[in-house]
């Protein structure tokens, strides 16, 4: 993925979280757990796309099912 890419990504996902926070009526509460979600989930995507995590991350399994 080139750089310029990963800049217009991050952009739209700026201008998608503005224009959330400013015209969707939330508590101020749920705007924040909002904005922490997807600041990690993007942070957790840049660790990925820059090697440092693995690119799997949807292998990942949290508890037992069955």
């Amino acid at each position: 993925m080139s750089l310029i890419s990963i800049i217009i990504f991050l952009a739209l996902v700026d201008l998608l979280l503005w224009a959330i926070n400013t015209y969707l009526p939330m508590q101020p509460s749920i705007k924040k757990i909002l904005n922490v979600v997807v600041i990690v989930v993007v942070v957790l995507w840049l660790l990925s796309v820059f090697g440092i995590l693995p690119n799997n991350l949807g292998g990942i399994r949290v508890g037992h099912i069955g």
